[in-house]
């Protein structure tokens, strides 16, 4: 079975638009966009026409690629001031003169949407609650409970181990009392591992996940999107090959892509 993230997230989307509607004062989310890198500026514009379309307001503060970082700093220093504001988003990759996980720290946990702050990420860390959790692991548990698949005592392997996907994705597996095996692209017999598992998460970018499935009840999501040789869009995952040895996967695009936006979308309603 196809998990339809598409078909998911205008339904999340839904959801958040009529509890948003219901707010006498409406959630502003403020996205900071640094220099003009093609992949982010879609991203952006994805963001915004998404908030537009549940009734957040959002603003768009652009700067220069060769912005200095202490005045991205008092930017976002302004912004956790402002009361109005109640969401922010720093979209990355930042330019490589500027100190990532600074202007990260920089913003208020309790305005922190992409759930990247040390303070969200050491309260997942602990078991605890966090103010907001990241976005595409967010969207992908919700992905799984839209569908009914059980997560407890399953058998998880996650591929990938960035800050942004495969850590709190571990995470909220384990809080999930799922068993959990970390892999990356220099992991020792992963086939053999991939191959057994109950759920197979993938965020690397690159065609790793290609052996058909011993076990027929697994599930795949392919966090992976990126364009091959061909041009065409693709992700971590031999699809056609893997798709019939399996009980669920997501395709690339239409599976986790639109989670994502619509896990955003949840989080910017969100309001402290």
């Amino acid at each position: 079975m196809i998990l339809d993230g598409k078909k998911v997230s205008e339904k999340i989307l839904k959801e958040v638009s009529i509890r948003v509607s219901k707010m006498d004062n409406k959630p502003h989310l403020v996205v900071i966009l640094v220099g003009e890198n093609p992949a982010s500026v879609v991203y952006v514009k994805n963001k915004q026409k998404a908030a537009e379309q549940v009734g957040i307001k959002s603003t768009l503060i652009s700067f220069p690629n060769n912005v200095e970082q202490e005045i991205l700093l008092g930017k976002i220093k302004e912004l956790n001031e402002d009361s109005q504001v109640t969401g922010i988003l720093v979209q990355l990759p930042l330019p490589k003169h500027i100190d990532k996980n600074s202007v990260i720290s920089a913003i208020s946990p309790l305005k922190d949407v992409d759930g990247f702050t040390i303070e969200n990420v050491g309260r997942l860390a602990c078991g605890m609650k966090p103010y907001f959790y990241p976005a595409t692991p967010q969207g992908i548990i919700m992905l799984l409970d839209e569908y009914n698949i059980n997560l407890e005592g399953s058998n998880a392997v996650v591929i990938g181990r960035s800050n942004i996907v495969g850590k709190p994705m571990i995470q909220m597996l384990l809080n999930r009392n799922a068993t959990v095996t970390s892999c990356n692209s220099f992991t020792r017999d992963l086939e053999e591992k991939i191959k057994t598992a109950d759920i197979v998460i993938s965020a690397v970018g690159k065609k790793i996940v290609r052996c058909k499935m011993d076990n027929k009840n697994s599930v795949i999501i392919d966090v992976g999107i990126y364009r091959d040789s061909n041009g065409q869009i693709t992700g971590d995952v031999d699809f056609d090959n893997i798709s019939e040895s399996v009980a669920y996967i997501t395709p690339v695009p239409g599976g986790v892509g639109p989670m994502t936006i619509a896990s955003l979308m949840y989080n910017a309603s969100i309001v402290y």
